[in-house]
């Protein structure tokens, strides 16, 4: 008899498939146009690839384990494979900002300093009316986020996020084996 994997051991290879893909992905805007790393249509079409190689990767994990599996086991296996995914994705935003461009971060942290004002304006704020300081303060939180600690931060706080897309996957994925309700 063949021993099933753990959802851990099941979601190391996926995991490691997921942060690449998204590495891949990233890497491919930052060579066409390094401005598509702010775009919203590129954090769509990640979010779009990431839910559904999960999906993939948990619906083929559930039939290796005989085609049902509890909430339990997708919750672990879809957040221990968005974890594994994201230090992948970690490793490669630190190479790609400190490494291979340390100047790419002062030109993300422009572009989503323009992109905050022009928003703050489609609600009715005049960004010309704001305080200085309170526009300086806006420059560095954005230009913090791209530091090795701002990663890091935003890191442990997309776990919260990991977390609560789990739970929906885990809803998702999660199969019954209804012979067994008397």
């Amino acid at each position: 008899m063949e021993e099933q994997q753990t959802p851990l051991q099941a979601a190391i290879k996926p995991g490691l498939t997921i942060g690449l893909v998204a590495l891949a992905i990233t890497y491919i805007a930052y060579f066409i146009d390094s401005s598509l790393l702010a775009s919203m249509w590129m954090l769509l079409i990640s979010i779009v690839v990431f839910f559904g190689l999960i999906i993939y990767f948990g619906k083929q994990y559930r039939e290796e384990i005989g085609g049902y599996m509890s909430f339990g086991t997708a919750f672990n296996f879809s957040f221990i494979a968005m974890l594994i995914s994201g230090i992948v994705s970690l490793i490669g935003q630190v190479l790609l900002f400190h490494v291979i461009d340390p100047s790419l971060p002062q030109v993300l942290t422009d572009i989503a300093f323009d992109k905050s004002l022009e928003m703050m304006e489609s609600f009715g704020q005049d960004a010309d009316a704001l305080p200085p300081a309170t526009l300086d303060e806006i420059r560095n939180n954005t230009a913090a986020s791209f530091t090795i600690g701002g990663q890091l931060k935003n890191f442990a706080f997309g776990l919260i996020f990991y977390a609560i897309i789990a739970l929906i996957l885990a809803a998702i994925l999660k199969k019954r084996d209804k012979s067994l309700d008397y």
